[in-house]
């Protein structure tokens, strides 16, 4: 190491950060090394590179970005790397939130569509036990035609004299009715599962995002996205 000039350290360490080998972590290593390192690694011209190469995209020509005054390169770097991590984590807790609220969305939804689902499935029953009366009110009036004991022609008259619509007329209203009814069931039913599919890939990516916490919140919807595709890939394929 010592037969090696200083220069010709300096381009050692500036090609490995401009060839990506190394960052700032890698550079902070290599300066607790020996006495020489640390004193070649804390020279501006190696934080003027890995500022150009870190922080070339961001802006910080407005006012609001302005650093206070430094010693030196690197706390410059030191500097601009806090307020680039305090980004990055309000970014992540906005996109967390986002999620929260896209779940909290999708939790209302479900209890809509499962309380909807509901009063069809009770509004469908009670279809079909007035269409189960009037079925019996037909057959009764059907049977009045036909010679029958005192008593049972009664009962039949009563039955029939309860209906003050006509029969055939109401039976075809309420089969109609039925059939809409389980068609919204079935409406709804498609509904939940796609909501709760939402839920679900919504939960994953929360999951992912807190797991992460300094990464972009656009990274994991698309982790997101290749797992499900995985998933049905491999159903499809046991199929």
């Amino acid at each position: 190491m010592s037969v090696l000039p200083d220069e010709m350290w300096r381009r050692i360490l500036e090609m490995g950060m401009t060839k990506s080998y190394f960052g700032y972590r890698g550079l902070c290593c290599i300066s607790i090394t020996c006495r020489r390192l640390n004193r070649l690694a804390n020279e501006d011209s190696l934080w003027s590179t890995l500022l150009t190469l870190d922080f070339r995209s961001r802006n910080y020509n407005d006012p609001s970005s302005l650093e206070p005054p430094t010693s030196s390169l690197k706390e410059l770097y030191r500097t601009r790397f806090e307020r680039d991590k305090a980004r990055m984590l309000a970014a992540h807790r906005r996109a967390v939130l986002r999620v929260e609220s896209q779940i909290a969305v999708c939790s209302a939804n479900l209890r809509d569509i499962r309380n909807r689902s509901l009063q069809e499935n009770e509004k469908m029953k009670a279809t079909l036990a007035e269409l189960k009366n009037l079925e019996k009110a037909r057959q009764a009036a059907v049977a009045l035609n036909v010679w029958q004991p005192h008593i049972i022609r009664g009962w039949q008259k009563q039955i029939v004299g309860q209906t003050s619509v006509p029969v055939d007329s109401r039976i075809t209203a309420l089969e109609m009715e039925v059939k809409l009814c389980r068609q919204q069931i079935k409406v709804y039913d498609k509904a939940y599962r796609v909501e709760n599919q939402r839920l679900d890939a919504a939960k994953e990516q929360l999951q992912l995002l807190k797991y992460h916490p300094l990464r972009d919140y656009t990274v994991p919807e698309t982790r997101v996205d290749e797992s499900s595709s995985k998933r049905k890939k491999l159903k499809h394929c046991s199929n």
